[in-house]
């Protein structure tokens, strides 16, 4: 059987499975077993207020008697990881993407990927390079339409971005395209100015195109940890997010951020992108991501 997750993010599996499933193997859980999955779950950048609640939850399944064996151990933990990444589903039927990000996060490679992604759908699709600030932005988005054939509407050099947007709105329309790809600038300053950049942006997609669906997707770097966590918060402060993207989940990412960021923000994984090609990009499967990484 394949196993998507298994096979792509090895680090994270070597990191996490091969330690909890030494756990899972035992005969008698006790305090020590309990002290043990609380050090590899903070240890695995799942944080520690999330780490406590899930944990609280199976110190109450370990007292009650429902926890005797490694098997009980895992089934609980199991349980707890899905429920905290199922409680939001992410939602996919959607015509336009907004990508948001810091630089260095994945956001335009990500751009790219998801073309392909809708373009194996058999999706019409148009790229709005609207990051205006960084020139080697749309030179890469660019590169990255024409290897898939795909349209793409480019700004000029400190542009204002909605007006890019407002160009990509248009020729969404007269294309008769099915997805909106838009790519915005990667500079995380103070909240205010981020949110005043962003809400003009979306004024201007909902001015253009009112009747299509929007969904705001967050790029994040799972090799950052906890900063990563930090980093959305801020984010989400400024804007309503419908998504978070985790890129980067073939480095030194080791799983526990999933959990951290969909609890402690009430955000959806929506996609994992990983490695270099255009077809390195899955949807996000709470159930598979779970039943695999606990697998011993």
């Amino acid at each position: 059987m394949f196993n998507f997750f298994k096979k792509t993010l090895s680090n994270i599996y070597n990191h996490f499975t091969n330690k909890i499933g030494a756990l899972f193997k035992s005969n008698k859980i006790d305090q020590d077993t309990l002290n043990e999955l609380e050090k590899i779950l903070i240890t695995s950048d799942t944080g520690v207020s999330t780490t406590k609640i899930i944990v609280d939850k199976i110190k109450d399944e370990f007292k009650n008697g429902n926890i005797k064996s490694g098997t009980d151990l895992r089934d609980v933990l199991a349980q707890e990881l899905k429920g905290i990444l199922t409680k939001n589903s992410y939602d996919s039927d959607v015509d336009i993407y907004l990508l948001v990000g810091i630089n260095g996060s994945g956001k335009t490679t990500f751009a790219g990927k998801l073309s392909s992604f809708l373009k194996y759908k058999n999706k019409k699709v148009l790229l709005v390079a609207a990051d205006t600030f960084r020139a080697a932005a749309r030179e890469q988005l660019g590169k990255i339409a024409q290897k898939l054939d795909v349209d793409i509407i480019e700004g000029q050099e400190g542009q204002d971005p909605a007006s890019v947007v407002y160009l990509g709105c248009q020729e969404y329309k007269k294309g008769n395209y099915d997805s909106l790809i838009i790519d915005t600038a990667g500079r995380l300053q103070t909240k205010t100015n981020l949110m005043k950049e962003l809400e003009k942006i979306k004024k201007s997609i909902n001015k253009q195109l009112p009747d299509k669906k929007i969904s705001v997707l967050l790029t994040i770097d799972s090799m950052l940890g906890q900063n990563s966590l930090d980093q959305a918060k801020i984010f989400n402060e400024s804007t309503v997010l419908n998504g978070i993207i985790l890129t980067k989940m073939d480095g030194t990412g080791k799983g526990g951020i999933v959990f951290a960021i969909t609890r402690e923000l009430n955000i959806p994984i929506a996609f994992i992108s990983f490695g270099e090609k255009l077809d390195e990009v899955k949807l996000f499967n709470a159930q598979e991501y779970v039943d695999e990484l606990l697998a011993n």
